[in-house]
C-alpha cells in the first residue's frame, strides 16, 4: 500500500471546482447556527434516483424509523438468463458520507458512486439508508447500521441474490460512513453471526475528531468541500447534548475511548488525502489500530481532496479502485 507526504495546493477540475461551489452553498443555507437543520431546502437540491432495474434494487428493514438498504448486484443479465446464475461475489455494506446529517442511499451522487463501485470491484454492495442529525443523535447511526447488517445475515435466498458470498462480507464507509463502519465492526465483533463473516473493513477519508486543532485543520480551515465550522456543527448535531468533540464516538483514540486491543475486529484499509482537512485524524486512526495490534494499511494520496472518490474525476479514483480490490483479494485469500 503506498504512503505518500501531504501537498496543500490540489490540483481540481473546473468542474470539480463548480461543484463545490455549488455543494457549499447548499450546505450553508441548509444549516442554521442553532443546531437546527433546513431539510426542506437541503431535500430540494438532493434529487433521489429510484433503484435502476436488475442492477438495484430497494429492501426495508424497519419502517418505523426508515431503515432500509438499496442493494447493487453488478452481474449483467444475459438474454433469457438470470442474474443470479453467477455465484459468489463478495458483499460490501457501505454507509454513506454527509457529516451523520445529510445524504440518503437514493441520493443522486451516492447512488451514481455506489452504482460504479459495485461495477468496478463487482462485488455485491449493500448502501444502507440510516437516521440523520439533528433529528436523530448518538447512537440512532450506530444501531441502524449494526441493525442491517444483522438484517443481511438472516435474508434467506429469496431475498438475498444467490450469487452474494457472505463467508467474504466487507464494511465500507466514507466520511462520516467510515465513522460509522469503525463502531459496527467493533459491535460485530462481539456478535456471532449466522452467515456474515467480516473480512475487511474500507474506511475511506472517515470522520474522527477530537477538541484538539491538529495541523491539517489548521491548514485546510475551509475546505475545499469540508470546512472545519461544518466539522464543529456536525459534531454538535451528532453528539449527545453537552458532550464534546473528545466523545469516544467522535475521538475513537482519545482521552475518553476504551481499548480495543483484544476486541475482535476485521483487517482495515484507511484512505486518506493530503489536502482534506481530516488527514490528521484519519492518521491517527491509523496509528491506533496499529497501536492495538490490528492489521490496517494506509493509502494517502496527496493531492486529494476531502470526498474525492465520490466525484469520480479526480486522477487518484483510478488508484483508489486498485488499492481497494488489492486490499479485497488479499483478505479473500487468506
Amino acid at each position: 500500500m503506498s504512503e505518500q507526504s501531504a501537498n496543500p495546493k490540489p490540483n481540481m477540475p473546473w468542474k470539480v471546482k463548480l461543484f463545490i461551489g455549488a455543494f457549499s452553498w447548499v450546505f450553508d443555507s441548509s444549516f442554521r447556527h442553532d443546531g437546527s437543520i433546513n431539510r426542506r431546502l437541503l431535500n430540494f437540491f438532493d434529487y433521489k434516483v429510484p433503484p435502476d432495474g436488475v442492477a438495484s434494487s430497494d429492501t426495508t428493514v424497519d419502517p418505523s424509523r426508515n431503515l432500509w438498504f438499496r442493494l447493487y448486484n453488478p452481474t449483467p443479465t444475459p438474454t433469457g438468463g438470470d442474474p443470479n446464475d453467477v455465484v459468489g461475489l463478495p458483499v460490501i455494506v457501505f454507509f454513506h458520507g454527509g457529516g451523520f446529517v445529510g445524504g440518503q442511499a437514493n441520493s443522486i451522487l451516492i447512488h451514481n458512486a455506489v452504482h460504479q463501485l459495485a461495477r468496478e470491484l463487482h462485488a455485491i454492495v449493500v448502501s444502507v439508508n440510516y437516521r440523520l442529525a439533528p433529528e436523530h443523535r448518538f447512537p440512532c447511526q450506530y444501531e441502524d447500521g449494526f441493525d442491517a447488517l444483522r438484517f443481511i445475515d438472516e435474508m434467506d435466498g429469496r431475498d438475498l441474490p444467490a450469487n452474494a458470498d457472505l463467508s467474504r462480507c466487507f464494511l465500507a464507509g466514507e466520511s462520516a460512513g467510515g465513522n460509522l463502519a469503525h463502531h459496527v465492526a467493533l459491535r460485530a465483533g462481539e456478535y456471532s453471526f449466522k452467515r456474515v463473516n467480516l473480512l475487511g473493513l474500507i474506511a475511506v477519508q472517515p470522520f474522527f475528531g477530537g477538541e484538539e486543532r491538529v495541523e491539517s485543520e489548521i491548514r485546510f480551515p475551509r475546505g475545499p468541500i469540508l470546512r472545519l465550522d461544518l466539522t464543529d456543527w456536525f459534531w454538535r448535531a451528532f453528539l449527545p447534548d453537552g458532550s464534546d468533540r473528545d466523545h469516544p464516538a467522535a475521538n475513537v483514540f482519545g482521552p475518553n475511548a476504551g481499548e480495543i486491543s483484544d476486541a475482535r475486529f476485521p483487517a482495515a484499509i484507511v484512505i486518506i488525502g493530503g489536502c482534506d482537512p481530516l488527514r490528521d485524524w484519519d492518521m491517527r486512526y491509523y496509528e491506533g489500530l496499529k497501536r492495538s495490534g490490528k492489521e490496517v494499511y494506509l493509502v494517502d494520496y496527496p493531492n486529494a481532496i476531502h470526498g474525492f472518490w465520490s466525484m469520480g474525476v479526480m486522477p487518484e479514483y483510478c488508484l483508489f479502485l486498485e488499492e481497494v480490490k488489492e486490499f479485497m483479494q488479499k483478505q479473500m485469500g487468506k
